[in-house]
């Protein structure tokens, strides 16, 4: 043995023990994956929650530019410094550059067309995307791109050809979906050095971003700020920087160094010098390539198949870009009002809150593998009720936007204070959910415009009338089921704040579903300020945004009552009736009809959506009926069916990590169907060994025997070595740590103890 031990490494001894920090997880990892289709995500560089995300932009215009890049396309405009992921809103795209070689052209510029007149031609072919890291070649200039990333910084390196005019474009009036820029500017600092500011109007009503970059080698430079003629006629500023760099051999490189911030200069520049300080982009690419592997090694899993293992590893690699990091590396951050506010960088505020989506999966997944990042999450959600009024809906770059429904903030509070890892101000949380509960549009620090679509009448007839009419607001019957959640959840807040007036109060109106079920179709229903039903009815037909629904039909909307599953049940006529109806929603016919037809509605099995986040909860309702089996076929066949090893492998937008942790935790085989109520529903686990890493340095072993993609259904299932006689379990189970065995089998079972 001792022979043994002084002829082996350290490392590799560590290794052959299966070492969890051997395994370099991001090579499972493909940032392609949702590029195609509808995913809307982007493949550049970005390290987990990162404030800056710098990536490919592809194109301008359309619903699939909303992260710039999309698979199908031939030409690329540049790399601007920040995306979103997933969304189906556009926004960002800001400070674009491109290398160049030859002339540099810019005209025309036309603000109809998908590409600027300096676009490069480029090739899948030359792509590469890691986690953290970018390269393509820009085959009209014989340039290639690089780029990495830290935290707020951006660090590119651009390999030359042999060239007598080498160059660089800085595009400030560029944006995705050609936002209106309300201010812009640059300053040359020297031969080495740009500030730059841009202010946007779009999606959100403000948005503010400050620009500091480093170039290793000296340009001169012209400015170009002029204007062109829009589509509309209007007169558009443009302003540009050409820089142009001594003669380049072949293979001479130049790098740029790029930080942003919300606040000022000061801060743009701070954060490069604080976190790129070097000349060393292989030390910066390592650095997040480290900073994914340790993300990543939360989540172990035993799979001989890659494709497998690419699915799931991307899939949780979605699950960390948004929310983003908005505190300066100074502890500086620009708050709700607009204001420069001095912060922690201990306890950091984010941005970029998708909460109408995130709430459902994303932020319960945090609860279980990071459980203080999700503290820091509301901290900062709470931050910005104390600067500009009110708790976003869905908030972007310190901006209210007034995006979706409900009041979905008050979920992650409910559900971290139940689940007892709330590490925030309670009181502070029940006075700001109360808050976002009722009619009440003043005090609110946004635009007049903003604030009347951000607190919506349908709050002041839900807390009158008990319901919200059909004929007074649009999508009342989504609002109305997603306020009586909400307001369930502030009861669970009440509780911990020791409240009981504001229990009962809060629980009553969390009944308020039963307003909108109709006992004749079985389906939930709008009604109108006379109590009578809306005509014509037709539960397949969608208008997006402008029906009784949310970017769904009466289909999919008609088992949103998540706090109360068992009253649904009763209505829709007992177990037995609540099985047949929920089979008849797999088995429908998926046709859509309307006008306008949500786009959003994809992804179907009958007229259940999986590509949207309406459906995510239904699935499990099964367990509550006495019929697993079918919870575990239908889970088996979405995880199948509808995520792939492909550049379209998601049924839908991504939504800024919802789709994928959605995925990740059911392929645990189990899911929250509840946020607020921390019992967890048993599914169909994926692979046949697990290992949850949790941040106190315990671990949830979840080991199926009988393991196989065939084996589909549940034959027995223990936790912590007791055999489990419901599908059910609680957080409380496997906060410190957890043992499952499951024994699957490919005939259904019923493990339930009736």
């Amino acid at each position: 043995m001792k022979k043994f031990l002084s002829t082996i490494s350290l490392a590799a001894l560590l290794a052959a023990c299966g070492n969890v920090e051997s395994t370099d997880y991001t090579q499972y990892v493909d940032p392609f994956i949702g590029t195609g289709g509808h995913g809307h995500t982007f493949p550049g560089a970005v390290v987990p929650h990162g404030m800056i995300q710098p990536s490919p932009d592809t194109r301008i215009d359309g619903w699939d530019a909303c992260s710039g890049y999309h698979i199908t396309d031939s030409l690329i405009n540049g790399f601007t410094q920040n995306h979103l992921s997933g969304t189906g809103c556009a926004d960002y795209g800001d400070f674009l550059i491109m290398p160049t070689t030859g002339e540099q052209a810019i005209n025309p510029q036309c603000d109809s067309l998908q590409n600027r007149p300096f676009a490069s031609l480029f090739s899948h072919a030359d792509e590469v995307a890691t986690p953290g890291y970018y390269s393509t070649l820009l085959k009209s200039y014989g340039i290639k791109a690089e780029v990495t990333a830290s935290k707020r910084a951006a660090f590119y390196r651009f390999t030359y050809p042999e060239s007598d005019n080498a160059g660089l474009i800085l595009d400030l009036d560029y944006s995705i979906q050609n936002q209106t820029n309300t201010d812009m500017r640059i300053e040359i600092l020297g031969d080495s050095a740009i500030r730059a500011f841009k202010q946007t109007k779009y999606w959100a009503f403000e948005q503010r971003l400050y620009m500091y970059a480093r170039f290793s080698k000296p340009f001169s430079y012209s400015i170009v700020d002029d204007s062109i003629t829009g589509r509309k006629g209007d007169s558009q500023r443009r302003l540009k920087a050409l820089l142009k760099f001594p003669n380049t051999a072949a293979g001479d490189q130049i790098n740029v160094k790029i930080g942003i911030s919300a606040v000022d200069d000061k801060g743009a520049e701070n954060n490069l010098v604080a976190e790129i300080p070097a000349w060393d982009f292989d030390g910066v690419r390592a650095e997040a390539k480290k900073a994914w592997n340790d993300y990543l090694a939360t989540i172990d899993i035993d799979t001989d198949v890659t494709s497998d293992k690419r699915i799931f590893y991307t899939a949780l690699y979605h699950t960390a870009i948004s929310p983003s990091l908005f505190t300066d590396a100074d502890g500086r951050y620009l708050g709700m009002d607009l204001e420069a506010h001095q912060g922690s960088t201990e306890k950091p505020v984010y941005t970029i809150f998708s909460l109408w989506d995130t709430y459902r999966a994303l932020h319960p997944l945090l609860t279980i593998i990071d459980p203080e990042l999700n503290n820091d999450f509301i901290r900062s959600l709470l931050s910005k009720y104390q600067e500009g009024g009110l708790l976003p809906m869905w908030e972007l770059a310190g901006n209210y936007t007034a995006t979706m429904t409900g009041y979905h903030a008050v979920s992650l509070m409910a559900d971290a204070i139940c689940k007892d890892i709330a590490d925030f101000d309670v009181n502070l949380a029940y006075k700001a959910v109360c808050r976002s509960s009722v009619y009440d549009t003043t005090g609110i620090r946004t635009p007049d415009l903003m604030r009347r679509a951000l607190v919506q009448k349908s709050k002041f007839y839900k807390n009158t009338l008990g319901y919200i009419p059909w004929d007074k607001e649009w999508e009342s019957v989504a609002k109305g089921l997603e306020y009586a959640y909400n307001d369930w959840c502030i009861a669970q807040i009440a509780r911990a704040a020791g409240d009981s007036a504001g229990v009962a109060e809060y629980s009553a109106k969390g009944e308020a579903f039963r307003h909108y079920f109709d006992t004749a179709t079985l389906f939930m229903r709008g009604k109108d300020e006379n109590g009578r039903w809306h005509e014509p009815f037709n539960p397949r037909a969608s208008n997006h945004r402008g029906d009784d629904y949310c970017e769904g039909t009466a289909w999919q909307w008609s088992w949103y009552v998540p706090h109360n599953v068992d009253a649904l049940m009763q209505l829709m006529g007992g177990k037995e009736a609540f099985v047949n109806r929920l089979d008849s929603l797999f088995v429908a016919d998926s046709k859509l009809e309307g006008n306008l037809v949500s786009a959003d509605i994809s992804g179907l099995i009958g007229q259940y959506a999986h590509g949207n986040e309406p459906s995510h909860h239904i699935i499990h309702l099964y367990n509550y009926a006495g019929r697993a089996d079918r919870t575990q076929e239908l889970i088996d066949q979405v995880l199948k069916e509808q995520y792939r090893d492909d550049v379209d492998g998601l049924s839908g937008n991504e939504d800024c990590g919802q789709m994928s942790a959605w995925y990740i935790i059911n392929a645990l085989g189990f899911y929250q169907v509840c946020p607020g109520n921390p019992v967890y529903s048993i599914g169909r686990p994926w692979f046949k060994h697990i290992t949850v890493n949790l941040k106190n340095g315990k671990q949830i072993v979840i080991d199926v025997k009988n393991f196989s993609k065939e084996n589909k259904y549940i034959e027995s299932v223990t936790l912590n070595g007791k055999k489990l006689t419901e599908p059910f379990f609680t957080h409380a189970d496997i906060a410190n740590g957890a043992t499952f065995e499951y024994v699957m089998t490919a005939q259904p079972t019923n493990f339930i103890q009736q």
